[in-house]
């Protein structure tokens, strides 16, 4: 049976999309404030900021409409063999589809293939979804965050052996 849904690298055009999507579905979450990547100044610009050097992001579509996204960049201020899961988030109408499960083994595909020994991701207490995601793709517990991306109002941090 096919998917219901497309996994593709993001292109300029869903660059509106995506961003609405994120400032759509953090605030859903507790996670609208200071502290959070609803204010990263790449959410407006995504396909340019992850078509960087050892990044990637890739788009989630239901009937051609965007309905989810993430990606993997390095992590900013970390061990150079060390990627961040960014920026993963889907609107209600793609959950429940196993699209969490695609697009985190794309985003650990992608970061395999860039040479990254490590997968960080930050989270925030009550995202219990998508932790339990996390936990079944391999990822443990952190006690505290690593590198520098600025989300302090992360409170959960995790990370995977690639």
């Amino acid at each position: 049976m096919p998917q219901p849904f497309r996994i593709r690298p993001i292109e300029p055009r869903d660059d509106a999309a995506v961003a609405a999507i994120i400032r759509s579905v953090m605030p859903e979450f507790g996670a609208g404030g200071a502290g959070f990547a609803i204010h990263d100044a790449e959410v407006d610009a995504m396909h340019a900021a992850y078509a960087k050097s050892h990044s990637a992001y890739f788009v989630i579509e239901v009937d051609g409409k965007v309905v989810g996204g993430g990606g993997v960049a390095p992590l900013e201020h970390g061990d150079t063999d060390t990627c961040e899961l960014r920026k993963m988030y889907f609107l209600p109408e793609a959950r429940g589809l196993g699209a969490g499960n695609a697009m985190m083994a794309r985003c650990l595909e992608a970061a395999c293939g860039f040479g990254f020994k490590r997968c960080y991701l930050e989270t925030l207490t009550g995202m219990d979804a998508a932790q339990h995601l996390y936990r079944k793709h391999g990822f443990t517990p952190l006690c505290a965050p690593l590198g520098k991306t600025g989300h302090h109002g992360c409170d959960r941090w995790f990370i995977r052996a690639l």
